[in-house]
């Protein structure tokens, strides 16, 4: 692999270290900006709707920039909106910085994967992609405990002055290792965009993935105030929790794209019932620290595992009703991510909020996961009615 991927990847590093990091934080961050633990929850919605709505956006304003300028200017981006979060003085301030970084955030992984394939031969893409993309994951499992813990240590603010530093480090690379003449990709129509989005069948998948992305964000959005008040764990022992979190992760990432590979649907059922089950166990093992442990871990697993299946679904859906926008079809199923992120940041938020506490956001995680699976269920049938009735699938698209 050459070492321009090395840039994407640290690039890739920072960014996904910037998105969940919060989520460790939400008590300090809350503490010190006096605001409700639901309130200070929204800086993860608001993240997330800033990478679902302005990464379309951004990428086809900027589709005429060289790509590398773009990337440096991403990161410079990138930089200043964790700067801005580092010193906001109020809750307001914080927001407007991590808008900044979703924006840079959305645009970066928009363009960073076709840069990524154009850097090695054709028969290596996908591995380049999956490089690129490792930085995220790596992130989870590295860059979240470690910025959880230097915010607990130092302050939540040290933590965005960290993420920060790293964006330099990125910046650098960009700049250093990234060819100059990388071609520019013609970005997609918003006619293209909204074909994609005419398609009852490509919804269906869209949905999917919010719901069943979103379900767990309903816990893991609160999952440090859980640990701490629920299962009795100190904020230092929070930070070990979300390493074994992040290693489940990454665990479920990689089997759940070898599982998916031979029949994305019947995997994805499968994986999504036993995410439901598994947040609806959390709701009775959170007060037992072993039992949490062991639900949580399993949790993360599933979590991840059903990513590869529904990007590989959603583009296997695009070929059949959507030739012509495959890949604006893949970057919409990204944004359906980030959406049900935010969904299930804000709907967390409601549930803490409210008479039923804290204690409840697994059993609702687990009702919107159970929707994904009833949506599942579904798409498998439609499809099933496609290969028997061909003349349907057009009726569908």
């Amino acid at each position: 692999m050459p070492l321009a991927l090395f840039a994407l990847t640290v690039a890739a590093y920072a960014i996904g270290t910037t998105e969940f990091v919060i989520v460790g934080l939400l008590p300090t961050v809350a503490s010190d900006l006096d605001i409700t633990l639901p309130l200070a929850g929204l800086i993860v919605s608001v993240y997330a709707l800033g990478v679902t709505f302005g990464a379309p956006v951004l990428t086809a304003l900027t589709g005429r920039l060289g790509r590398k300028p773009l990337l440096v200017g991403l990161m410079a981006l990138f930089i200043a909106g964790n700067a801005l979060a580092a010193l906001s003085p109020t809750y307001e301030m914080l927001l407007v910085g991590r808008v900044l970084s979703a924006f840079a955030h959305g645009v970066f992984f928009s363009v960073g994967a076709t840069i990524a394939a154009d850097l090695v031969a054709p028969d290596r893409r996908a591995s380049a992609i999956a490089m690129m993309f490792m930085g995220l994951t790596v992130a989870i499992v590295t860059g979240v405990p470690l910025g959880t813990f230097i915010g607990q240590t130092f302050g939540w603010r040290a933590t965005f002055w960290a993420v920060a530093g790293l964006g330099v480090v990125a910046l650098a690379a960009i700049a250093l290792l990234l060819p100059s003449d990388l071609k520019r990709e013609t970005p997609a129509g918003l006619m293209q965009q909204v074909r994609v989005l005419g398609s009852g069948r490509l919804l269906i998948v869209f949905a999917m993935t919010a719901l069943g992305y979103g379900g767990t964000f309903v816990t893991f959005t609160f999952l440090s105030p859980l640990l701490q008040d629920i299962t009795g764990f100190s904020a230092n022992m929070v930070s070990l929790v979300l390493v074994l979190y992040g290693v489940a992760i990454a665990i479920g990432n990689l089997v759940g794209g070898r599982i998916a590979d031979r029949d994305p649907v019947k995997a994805l059922a499968v994986m999504f019932a036993l995410q439901a089950a598994a947040l609806a166990v959390l709701t009775l093992t959170a007060p037992s620290p072993v039992l949490a442990l062991v639900t949580l871990a399993a949790i993360g697993f599933l979590s991840f595992a059903t990513v590869p299946g529904l990007q590989l679904y959603v583009v296997d859906m695009a070929r059949r009703h959507r030739p012509a926008a495959v890949d604006v079809a893949s970057a919409l199923n990204i944004a359906a991510f980030n959406l049900g992120i935010a969904a299930g940041a804000w709907i967390g938020g409601l549930v803490v909020a409210s008479p039923l506490g804290l204690g409840a956001t697994p059993w609702v995680g687990a009702i919107l996961v159970a929707g994904a699976l009833g949506l599942t269920l579904l798409s498998g049938a439609l499809d099933r009615r496609e290969r028997s009735q061909p003349g349907v699938a057009a009726e569908l698209a």
